[in-house]
């Protein structure tokens, strides 16, 4: 019989199925996409295996993907939603965040993360970076007033925050932390997981959106060890219906069920949990690679007087979910949307990781706040770009991407400019 990789090809003639080997092969001259989800046979045959069984949606398999992320994670309770952003949307609801508290964040991420709080009825304040660009302890200390009730940190590009002095300020000012760790999947702070048990988060959520270092297409996981938290944010899931309401269709289910709160439509399907439960599996084995193309970037790159690398953790453990460099705009003659544009002529795919909150339209009311400057992000944002990393990636793609980089910072390098200028000048004046 056909496997079901081939049966979907079959089905669906239109789409392109590509496998990406791990080989050290060059693809010079041709276009290298900033992300290519690794999606394997696995994941394929689960998903036709789910569609075969009849439960399509919140059933079985996602039960399964929670018990698996669990001890994955460590964690007492993990729960499947549809996106990082409803992961975080419920902590905040379940929290009892809402309108007349201010919850305190960092403005170098994705708006869900400042959205989320406007959803709950909250105020966003946005605390400076500190300089590898994931929030600052000093900055949050500074914008805590009588109305701060939470602070929800970002793990930028999977480096994990300063969790210690994070916990600290929350305790000496009683307030929840709610982690993003859309990034962070396979992240360690010190030797804890993300949502370890002996972590002091109120909640941590995950996303595995497409771009992600594992993938359910749209999807996303947020876990907790407090057992009346995860009750209330799985009621609050599928419309604030008593807890494990899927379970009413099972065999000898009850289909009674009672409306507690006025909830949200989040729930992750068993489609999507049949791709999440093989992501998991493979996890580790992608985390390394992604840790091998890192190093080859370092060894290409790493010389480049141009451009400035990230940095690994000290302790614990990166996930390295973005490569995200800085280009030195004093040694350059071009600033930073000229050079993502000579890397796209070039064939390489880039994306800025982010815009800062304060620059988008929405937020602009809040961001000539005070208590919204946040000099230190927006001046980083100028510098800022983040190269192709996924597993997929060969060792030739690798060198194939510095390579173009390296002709680019070659090209535009204001030193060179300076030498020509000044060979000119002295031949115009003999």
């Amino acid at each position: 019989m056909p496997r079901a990789g081939q049966l979907l090809e079959t089905a669906f003639p239109r789409l392109q199925f590509v496998r990406f080997p791990m080989t050290n092969t060059t693809t010079s001259g041709s276009y290298i996409p900033f992300h290519v989800p690794d999606i394997g046979e696995e994941e394929i045959n689960e998903v036709v295996d789910t569609l075969r069984s009849g439960w399509v949606t919140t059933g079985p398999r996602t039960e399964r993907f929670e018990s698996d992320f669990r001890e994955y994670i460590g964690c007492r309770h993990a729960l499947a939603v549809n996106s990082g952003t409803a992961g975080l949307h419920l902590a905040l609801a379940a929290c009892g965040i809402g309108p007349g508290d201010e919850v305190i964040t960092t403005p170098l991420t994705f708006c869900a993360t400042a959205t989320v709080i406007l959803h709950v009825g909250a105020t966003p304040v946005l605390a400076d970076v500190d300089a590898d660009g994931n929030i600052d302890p000093a900055s949050i200390a500074a914008r805590i007033t009588p109305r701060t009730a939470a602070i929800i940190p970002v793990h930028l590009a999977g480096k994990p925050c300063n969790m210690d002095a994070i916990w600290e300020l929350a305790r000496r000012h009683n307030l929840r932390v709610i982690e993003d760790a859309a990034h962070a999947v396979e992240a360690r702070y010190g030797s804890l997981t993300m949502g370890s048990p002996l972590g002091q988060s109120d909640a941590v959520a995950f996303s595995f959106y497409a771009t992600k270092n594992m993938t359910t297409g749209e999807g996303g996981m947020v876990v907790t060890n407090d057992k009346l938290l995860d009750q209330n944010m799985r009621s609050l899931c599928l419309h604030g219906i008593s807890r494990d309401a899927w379970s009413r269709y099972k065999q000898n289910g009850n289909w009674f069920y009672q409306v507690l709160s006025p909830g949200f439509k989040y729930n992750m399907s068993d489609i999507q949990s049949a791709i999440g439960i093989h992501q998991l599996r493979k996890l580790e084995r992608l985390a390394s690679r992604r840790r091998e193309l890192v190093e080859l970037y370092r060894e290409e790159l790493g010389n480049v007087a141009q451009l400035e690398l990230p940095e690994d953790c000290t302790e614990g453990r990166h996930s390295w979910h973005l490569f995200i460099v800085r280009l030195n705009l004093d040694k350059l003659t071009i600033d930073r949307r000229e050079f993502i544009d000579e890397l796209n002529k070039a064939g390489v795919g880039t994306s800025v990781h982010f815009i800062p909150i304060p620059l988008h339209p929405y937020f602009a009311r809040w961001a000539n706040l005070s208590c919204n400057h946040c000099p230190r992000a927006l001046a980083l944002y100028e510098r800022i770009l983040s190269l192709p990393l996924y597993p997929s990636l060969t060792n030739g793609q690798i060198k194939d991407i510095s390579d173009r980089v390296k002709q680019i910072v070659e090209t535009h390098t204001r030193t060179t400019r300076r030498r020509r200028s000044a060979k000119q000048f002295s031949v115009a004046a003999l």
